[in-house]
């Protein structure tokens, strides 16, 4: 099982490992008398900016009533977590966004980093909670205005008004500006009438929907004087206190789903249901009584994005649950791969600890300084956030990079939760397949997160016309010579191709052992050139593929974009990686104790290094390795892996992990107390001169 790269070529000597097994490894930094990270610093860096709520959240969850019941049927599940809501309010937990007058804290960072860590004790609670207040509720602060939050912010935040979030349609998911439901006013009634002209139009996979919702914030088309101002945001009461569906309002059950079956998703249906002007939330439009419409957003298409960017806290947020419910996945696996015994050397000596495996370290380590890359970024991330919903930097630009960073990163975080759950599920062989052990259920209930607050691919989209746009201001203004220059350099494929770069892979390479070559040519500055020059080649390319779009027809220009729109996906890809590894990186620079800088550097090269791997055709057909660093990556790879395993469970400890949300036996040390027997089991019975002699012994003589 140990790859060639990594497996000594002598005799295995130390005590942990058998000779002719697997490479001599130190289970320890001090095994392997090695600096050792600080664990409780490390902690405190995972944890980011607002640690304090995060452990307060974490010390609230360690009461059983939080926990997610394997196999429990859905619909005591969904009491369950309704209950769950309720103690959450108990414990002050629903009040940190809001305004102090109703109550609350204003703590927009701190309410998000409290909120992404409930996806420990259950999924289903961490989502029901953010469609109550991060998106029903905020839907009604952000987009009202103080007379809405009089009237309604105090049941939210209490839960006496549970709501729905009504904006997906069954015709319409991340197409919003598309949808069909109708919001028409009449202005001899002072009321909007909402309406679901179409099955299509009917809103979907709506949190609180299918039981316990009271009222719902449905967007809608607004149309007033036979004109239409395009998407608002409407409260509308769809239940009364019996629970019984209002009239002109239709609810129907989706039923079991792949996962979060706590939630009671449903859909909602409108027929002519009449609601006061008051209603509209119009924060970014107004209807006057006679029905004429104002907005200090005269363009149509910058309200339509400004009032979704009111709402961005929903991706920021499953950015940072993702990578939370990503590394219990990978505390779990690594500390099982500790403990865990396969397959002695073949010389009947004890067997060999999984995590000594090279293919162990490969498949397992590499995703643990992924995990770590994210932790780094969501902080940014929510710091931006906090600083952008607070007021201090809310400025149309720090929001358009705040929309464009948490669109970037959301899709990786939760497609890297999904291949990592699978990969760590994978690596704890039939007992990562029990229930108990908690993969299963969190890939059930985190495989929704790439497609909710928008469809991944279509995230990352957005992202590269962001790119695109950015790259074209660097052009403005330019005179016909600097256009000629540029034309000619992407002709010649020349262009970002920093002859720096590639003379020294060069260069190094001709040293003539590929391990150097990699290890000094490779360091934290040639990363980020590799990876930084990927994104510019990318978009440089995309963006000379679609210059002659300018020219074309509408339909022809559509096509011409729809033929590059993979290549767009995938530079924004290659950007969000990109921000991973410097957030890693600019952490490791605010570390102070130089062991912990070592083993965390380690880590990001291991990072780092897994980015060049997977994207290695691509630096190869563009010229950015030569063949023989680019051989040598994958090795070094692997001596990067075996060097962090002693230090593994150190890197996993340090997510700060209870075992009250762990819950996972094959992690609770009871994994190392059977296979502790087992070996004493046999060390007795050779001492006893009785234990039966092999068929092979035999059959030697």
């Amino acid at each position: 099982m140990a790859d060639a790269a990594v497996r000594s070529k002598k005799p295995a000597v130390h005590k942990h490992t058998p000779a002719g097994g697997a490479p001599t490894a130190p289970h320890t930094a001090a095994e392997a008398s090695e600096p050792r990270i600080h664990i409780d610093a490390v902690t405190d860096l995972l944890l980011g900016t607002w640690a304090e709520t995060r452990r307060e959240a974490r010390e609230m969850i360690k009461d059983p009533a939080f926990w997610r019941i394997d196999g429990q049927p859905m619909p005591e599940h969904r009491e369950r977590v309704l209950s769950q809501l309720h103690l959450l309010v108990e414990h002050g937990g629903s009040r940190r966004a809001f305004p102090k007058e109703y109550g609350g804290l204003e703590n927009n960072g701190a309410n998000l980093a409290g909120f992404m860590e409930l996806v420990l004790a259950d999924p289903s609670l961490q989502i029901k909670s953010g469609v109550q207040w991060g998106l029903f509720g905020s839907a009604i602060h952000q987009l009202g205005t103080k007379k809405h939050h009089d009237q309604w912010l105090p049941g939210v935040i209490d839960l006496s008004i549970p709501g729905a979030f009504a904006m997906t349609e069954m015709g319409h998911g991340s197409d919003v500006a598309a949808i069909g439901t109708t919001a028409t006013y009449d202005p001899d009634t002072e009321e909007f009438v909402i309406h679901t002209p179409f099955r299509a139009a009917t809103k979907d996979y709506l949190g609180n929907a299918a039981l316990h919702g009271k009222a719902a914030t449905v967007f809608a088309q607004l149309i007033t004087g036979g004109v239409n101002y395009g998407v608002h945001c409407f409260y509308v009461p769809i239940r009364d206190d019996e629970g019984n569906m209002l009239d002109g309002v239709t609810s129907e059950d989706d039923g079991v789903k792949g996962g979060l079956n706590g939630i009671d998703n449903g859909r909602l249906a409108f027929d002519h249901v009449r609601v006061p002007r008051f209603n509209l939330l119009d924060r970014y439009g107004q209807v006057a009584p006679d029905g004429s419409y104002t907005s200090d957003i005269a363009s149509p298409g910058r309200r339509f994005f400004t009032m979704l960017g009111a709402l961005v806290q929903g991706r920021v947020s499953l950015d940072g649950a993702a990578t939370t419910g990503t590394a219990l996945a990978l505390y779990i696996a690594l500390t099982y791969a500790g403990q865990r015994r396969q397959f002695d050397s073949g010389a009947g000596t004890e067997e060999v600890v999984l995590l000594d495996y090279g293919k162990h370290q490969r498949r397992l380590l590499p995703l643990l300084a992924q995990n770590y890359a994210q932790f780094f970024a969501n902080d940014e991330l929510l710091k931006k956030f906090d600083g952008v919903f607070s007021g201090r930097t809310d400025t149309p630009d720090e929001r358009e990079d705040l929309e464009t960073l948490a669109a970037s990163l959301k899709p990786l975080s939760t497609w890297n939760a999904l291949s990592t759950i699978q990969e760590a599920r994978e690596a704890c062989g039939g007992s990562g397949f029990i229930a108990e052990n908690r993969f299963v259920g969190l890939h059930q209930d985190l495989d929704v997160y790439a497609t909710f607050e928008g469809d991944n691919n279509i995230l990352l989209q957005l992202v590269g016309k962001r790119l695109l746009a950015d790259y074209a201001r660097q052009f403005k203004g330019k005179d016909a010579a600097a256009l000629a220059r540029f034309a000619v350099g992407q002709t010649a494929g020349k262009l970002f191709h920093g002859a720096g770069l590639r003379q020294l892979g060069q260069a190094v390479a001709d040293f003539g052992s590929t391990a150097r070559s990699v290890e000094l040519g490779l360091r934290e500055d040639q990363q980020h050139e590799l990876l930084a020059g990927r994104v510019q080649q990318m978009v440089a390319d995309v963006a000379g593929a679609l210059r002659p779009a300018a020219k074309l027809s509408p339909a022809e220009a559509a096509a011409l974009f729809n033929s590059h729109q993979a290549e767009l996906i995938e530079a924004a890809r290659a950007h969000g990686e990109l921000l991973q590894w410097e957030a890693f990186t600019d952490g490791i620079h605010r570390i102070s104790d130089e062991g912990t800088a070592q083993v965390l550097t380690w880590l990001r090269d291991l990072f780092g290094m897994h980015l060049i791997e997977k994207h290695l055709a691509w630096y190869l057909i563009n010229g950015r390795l030569s063949t023989q660093r680019a051989a040598s990556v994958s090795r070094y790879i692997d001596r990067l892996a075996a060097r962090l395993r002693p230090h593994a469970q150190d890197l996993v400890d340090a997510y700060g992990f209870a075992p009250e949300h762990v819950r996972a036996p094959i992690a609770s040390g009871a994994e190392r107390e059977r296979q502790d027997e087992a070996r004493e089991y046999y060390r007795a019975l050779a001492a006893s001169g009785e234990a039966p002699v092999s068929e092979k012994s035999l059959k030697k003589k």
